[in-house]
């Protein structure tokens, strides 16, 4: 008699990766997580190593550490300890690593603390606790993500301004053609690469555009799960990098790289369905717009002007959303498909009546911002309420102006007690004291403009 074969963690990877790899041998494993910023931290292992039932440990302090690496004296009690964290892989998340020479896997883990809890401070937990409160009320929120980013000239003197990538025809790109399918293929190769990448990961690209800035790309995603939808926007900015760098590029996902030319943003269209029925929340049975959607319209209103620090996490992510700020509005008022608002209700039916969140930035962490915006919508559902009256006509300068700045941003998110309680206080007390940090070492800088101007002037 002859006995079946034991199937192993590499037979349960997805059809994409069996494609990728043709039958080669695997030779190793990473095991990631998103960190504060949203860039992956892990550890590396030959495949023959790794086993998903074995739990892996990384040290907290991963989470205490600035954009730049420094380290951020807080008051947690036993911080410099610096215990372990338990990585267990979320195997629903394993696929190829494309760029790598070797045939290779990642995998995204969940963190818990010892005692088994999840660990509150993980961007991907606060995602998760999100969901959840969803879930308590019947409620799945479905998200879609809109990726924009630059392609850019290798940037090797940080002294030096960043410039747009010469394309295929030998000239740097030019500004302003935004949907220019020239555009586009001007950067074919890059485009080519990413498309290849992404297939071989099961990632799933709706359309691709120029954007209105000099070698600026839009990836719009498609619509789904949170929790999913932010891994892909995790993996896609990862396998956009290595694209890029594979065609002689720069990729960055900087708020605002080039000065005179549009930010990146990271559009997020939101609708809520019932868990039971899958029927949009957002819309009557008549087809006409519900109260929880104008509550959840009026929440994100109130609220979100408290958590921007979530969803603009740096001090250049300010230079985008400026009244000047080209496609970035600088406010919370709502309207049907009017673009200069913060909060879009795009054209659709009932059944895909959403609201699309322009204020966040393509710098955010995505399981963050995505979580926040959420929460927002959330309480303003909970405790019903209403919206200011929907805008009329352009809006360039609001009533309620988003904060200027990361420290007038963090003063807002520091008394923002609702909103800190749904996302969790020990990770909201942990960011601000990470961004604090942050912008006071920015302010230690001498810029380039400083140097040039004030040096002989003044």
């Amino acid at each position: 008699m002859v006995s079946e074969k034991k199937l192993t963690w590499q037979d349960s990877l997805p059809e994409e990766f069996a494609v990728h790899a043709r039958q080669r041998k695997i030779d190793e494993v990473e095991c990631i997580v998103p960190d504060i910023a949203g860039t992956s931290r892990g550890k590396a292992m030959p495949a023959v190593k790794f086993d998903p039932a074995t739990d892996l440990a990384l040290p907290i302090s991963l989470f205490y550490q600035t954009i730049s690496g420094e380290y951020v004296d807080m008051e947690i009690e036993g911080q410099w300890l610096e215990k372990d964290i338990v990585l267990k892989p979320d195997m629903n998340t394993a696929c190829a690593v494309p760029w790598s020479d070797d045939v290779s896997v990642q995998v995204i883990c969940d963190m818990f603390n010892r005692d088994g809890s999840a660990l509150a401070i993980s961007p991907r937990v606060v995602l998760q606790r999100v969901v959840q409160a969803f879930a308590d009320k019947n409620w799945k929120p479905v998200v879609a993500p809109e990726l924009e980013f630059y392609l850019t000239k290798p940037n090797l003197d940080p002294n030096e301004p960043i410039e747009p990538p010469v394309g295929r025809t030998g000239r740097r790109g030019a500004s302003r053609q935004v949907y220019s399918m020239a555009a586009v293929d001007d950067h074919g190769p890059v485009i080519d690469t990413i498309y290849d990448f992404a297939e071989a990961q099961g990632l799933e690209i709706d359309t691709v555009i120029q954007e209105g800035g000099a070698g600026q790309i839009e990836i719009n995603l498609m619509h789904g799960n949170p929790v999913h939808l932010a891994d892909q926007v995790f993996y896609f900015k990862r396998t956009i990098r290595e694209a890029a760098l594979k065609n002689g590029m720069f990729a960055t996902f900087m708020a605002k790289p080039i000065r005179d030319e549009p930010g990146s943003a990271m559009h997020v269209h939101q609708s809520i369905v019932e868990v039971d029925t899958g029927k949009n929340i957002f819309s009557n049975e008549d087809g006409t717009e519900s109260d929880l959607f104008r509550w959840f319209i009026g929440g994100s209103q109130k609220y979100m002007k408290q958590i921007v620090p979530l969803l603009a996490p740096y001090v250049n992510s300010y230079r985008r959303i400026t009244v000047e700020g080209q496609s970035a509005p600088a406010n919370l008022e709502w309207a049907s498909d009017n673009r200069t608002t913060g909060l879009r209700v795009p054209h659709s039916g009932p059944a895909a009546r959403r609201l699309e969140n322009r204020v966040i930035g393509m710098d955010c962490n995505p399981y963050i911002a995505i979580a926040a915006s959420l929460a927002c919508g959330y309480l303003g559902m909970i405790n019903k309420i209403e919206p200011r009256a929907e805008a009329k006509k352009e809006v360039w300068e609001a009533e309620e102006p988003l904060p200027a700045s990361l420290r007038e941003a963090l003063d807002l998110f520091d008394d923002a007690a609702d909103i800190r309680a749904v996302l969790g206080e020990e990770f909201c007390q942990l960011y601000s004291d990470i961004k604090r940090a942050e912008n006071e070492e920015y302010q230690r800088e001498i810029s380039p403009w400083e140097r040039q101007h004030l040096l002989l002037n003044v």
